[in-house]
């Protein structure tokens, strides 16, 4: 079997983590268990000592995705198991992960069920997520943002220059696998309610959600997104202008500035077609 290194990144989960840490431990006693503390200022120092597990400490917080890079970075192992650190996920489930990985997948990620998303906010922008994703790339994508997942190592790590320092790296190491060829595959799993208080802000994270939503194309087929949007313009531009033909016998500036709209909509999509395929070019 391959070396396996299990990745979780934390901030201030000490109290999740004194219960994970013993239940990982006795699961997996061969691996390389790495907690990435992200400017904790709690003990999680301590109780990683006292675990006998590897703790990568920042001096400031710098992200959940900063935190995924440094521990990828410092992994030994071939093969990556990522995992939160608030107790949500189910160590027993690694199994489970890695017996799918090694039918020829190169990522496989835990999905999860309604009944485990946190709110029902949540729930509707990730479902909303997997959906968008889904018709983008033409694959089925059960669970877009989980961050419960076993990868390749050498795989993951021809992409951690693209990953964001906070909270969307579930998101877009998803698009690059798909983009660059790398099979993925999905298996069910129950995320238990996380141990302490939540990090999710209402403001913040709608923002985040129409981030993602614009990086899900970007990061795949930015036409997919750009075309539809174009054509919405041309033809809200044909309708106004028949409108104000038959009821004026004229063209109107709303017709040219909706018809000028689609060709610039267009020409956007094709240039960042252009940029998403450089950005894939490998670099040995």
């Amino acid at each position: 079997m391959n070396h396996v290194s299990i990745v979780l990144p934390a901030k201030n989960e000490g109290p999740a983590l004194k219960v994970l840490l013993p239940h990982l431990r006795g699961t997996h006693p061969d691996a390389e268990i790495i907690i990435v503390d992200d400017g904790s200022t709690d003990d999680t120092r301590v109780i990683c000592q006292e675990a006998g597990v590897i703790c990568l400490s920042s001096p400031y917080s710098m992200g959940n995705g900063a935190a995924i890079k440094r521990g990828a970075r410092a992994a030994t192992g071939s093969i990556l198991i990522f995992m939160d650190g608030d107790g949500q996920h189910d160590p027993a489930d690694i199994s489970r992960l890695m017996e799918k990985l090694e039918q020829g997948y190169d990522m496989v990620v835990g999905a999860r069920d309604w009944e485990s998303q946190a709110g029902v906010g949540r729930g509707i922008a990730n479902t909303t997520y997997n959906w968008l994703a889904t018709r983008i790339t033409g694959h089925h994508i059960e669970d877009l943002t989980s961050g419960f997942r076993a990868v390749r190592a050498d795989k993951f790590r021809e992409f951690l220059y693209l990953l964001p320092n906070g909270f969307s790296y579930p998101t877009t190491s998803t698009m690059a696998f798909f983009r660059s060829a790398y099979p993925v595959a999905y298996i069910p799993i129950k995320a238990a309610q996380r141990v302490g208080k939540s990090h999710i802000k209402p403001i913040r994270d709608g923002i985040r959600f129409f981030l993602i939503i614009f990086k899900i194309a970007t990061l795949y087929s930015p036409l997919k997104l750009f075309v539809p949007v174009s054509v919405i313009f041309l033809f809200l531009g044909l309708a106004n202008y028949f409108y104000t033909y038959l009821k004026d016998g004229r063209l109107t500036n709303m017709s040219t500035l909706l018809w000028s709209a689609s060709v610039i909509v267009f020409l956007i999509g094709l240039i960042s077609e252009q940029i998403t395929a450089l950005t894939y070019r490998r670099h040995d």
